[in-house]
């Protein structure tokens, strides 16, 4: 994101003002917060806001898209891997948790969007479009033998990142634990279970 900050305007610079108000957006819902909530949260005037963005709606825009490019640069990374199918969807769970800690609070305010405005319908095709690489990935490591012949592909699929998304309800800036540590967890947990 690169700072569109004025000289001679006061305020804050765009990366602040969007992180602070997915802060506001997350604690108290974002159709529950409107343009005044975020000026008093921000400490600035609404105008100042809309100096950066034009609208409530462009900054949960901004803040979706953070979440799902880490995403979908993930998933570009393991389709381009010259690995099994099983190694390939390790990989995407490994890369899901990285991306979840690097942008947590971009991935937490995704991950409660429910389509309820053209841009959440838009946020969740690109999230389908990786629930389904992700699936496909079940299917060919079934297929080639590495994962269990009975794994649903669509269900393993959800519980996989279902687990890797729900680091997203209890994780908290500052913690101990690094991404790989959690990717490491995520994968011994689900694939002890699920390996031939």
């Amino acid at each position: 994101m690169t700072e569109t900050r004025r000289r001679g305007r006061p305020g804050l610079d765009l990366a602040t003002v969007l992180e602070r108000s997915v802060e506001l957006f997350i604690e108290q819902g974002f159709d529950g917060t409107s343009m005044e909530d975020l000026a008093r949260h921000l400490g600035i005037s609404k105008s100042a806001i809309y100096h950066h963005v034009a609208s409530k709606d462009a900054l949960l825009g901004l803040a979706l898209d953070l979440a799902l490019s880490g995403l979908e640069e993930a998933a570009f990374e393991v389709r381009a891997a010259q690995v099994s199918p099983g190694a390939r969807l390790e990989l995407l769970a490994r890369r899901s948790v990285n991306v979840l800690v690097e942008r947590l609070p971009y991935v937490t305010l995704l991950l409660r969007v429910h389509g309820n405005s053209e841009i959440e319908r838009a946020a969740l095709v690109r999230r389908r479009q990786i629930d389904r690489l992700a699936a496909g990935l079940v299917q060919e490591a079934v297929a080639s033998g590495e994962l269990r012949a009975d794994a649903d592909p669509g269900v393993t699929a959800r519980l996989l990142f279902g687990m890797v998304n729900s680091v997203s309800e209890w994780l908290r800036p500052g913690n101990a634990l690094s991404a790989q540590a959690l990717g490491d967890a995520v994968v011994a947990l689900a694939f002890d279970g699920l390996r031939a």
